[in-house]
């Protein structure tokens, strides 16, 4: 059995070409920034670059974190979908704030994203549950999600099941499906460095306009 502790302060980190970043040359609010860098990671084929850890927080202030696919992002803020009844519709609805984090690996790019989060539309949310895959739509509709489970083959029952139901009625939507859209109050981009001089702007809401701070690494 390999020691641990010291595999893991041995491990590489900050390897390979990374890119450069001059917060000096950013735009005036943060979604231009982190479209360029989103299309960034996307050019250098960055697995999955939309998905994002979303952190929440019960009633008492406990956090619970999960990984997410962005649906979009726009001036309005950042967006994804969950289910009401899940773990993190439940916590939303008691506390509506929420954080995401981005980590693009091969580019030493994080960006971190904090502000209260609001409910879309039913209609949003429906158009959002019609876009997913067959398989996701299937599973989504059960609504049992985080629930006990008392084997695998009960839960493959239960997807074929749904997705047969899905195949006479394509139109269904899973009740409760919810879109939620991070209405952003801070967004940081944080450039790793291998000589560990990373660079870190925050920008904050004030207001209708928005600030930028350089932050120690």
């Amino acid at each position: 059995m390999p020691d641990l502790r010291q595999l893991l302060r041995e491990l590489p980190v900050f390897t390979g070409e990374l890119p450069t970043f001059d917060p000096v040359d950013t735009p005036g609010e943060p979604v231009a920034l982190f479209t360029d860098w989103l299309l960034g990671a996307v050019r250098a084929e960055v697995p999955e670059p939309h998905a994002m850890t979303v952190s929440t927080a019960d009633a008492e202030g406990n956090p619970s974190a999960r990984t997410l696919i962005l649906k979009e992002v726009d001036a309005d803020g950042w967006r994804f979908a969950a289910h009401a009844d899940s773990t993190k519709g439940r916590e939303l609805a008691a506390r509506p704030y929420a954080a995401l984090t981005f980590y693009w690996q091969p580019l030493a790019r994080q960006v971190r994203v904090r502000g209260p989060v609001v409910r879309e539309s039913a209609e949003r949310a429906a158009a959002d549950f019609l876009a997913r895959s067959a398989g996701a739509r299937a599973e989504a509709l059960l609504g049992r999600q985080s629930g006990p489970l008392a084997d695998l083959a009960e839960r493959d029952a239960a997807v074929a099941a749904s997705a047969a139901r899905l195949a006479v009625q394509p139109d269904l939507v899973a009740p409760g499906w919810t879109l939620h859209t991070v209405r952003p109050e801070s967004v940081e981009f944080w450039q790793g460095d291998a000589a560990r001089n990373h660079t870190r702007l925050v920008y904050r809401r004030a207001g209708s306009h928005w600030t930028k701070e350089l932050l120690w690494p």
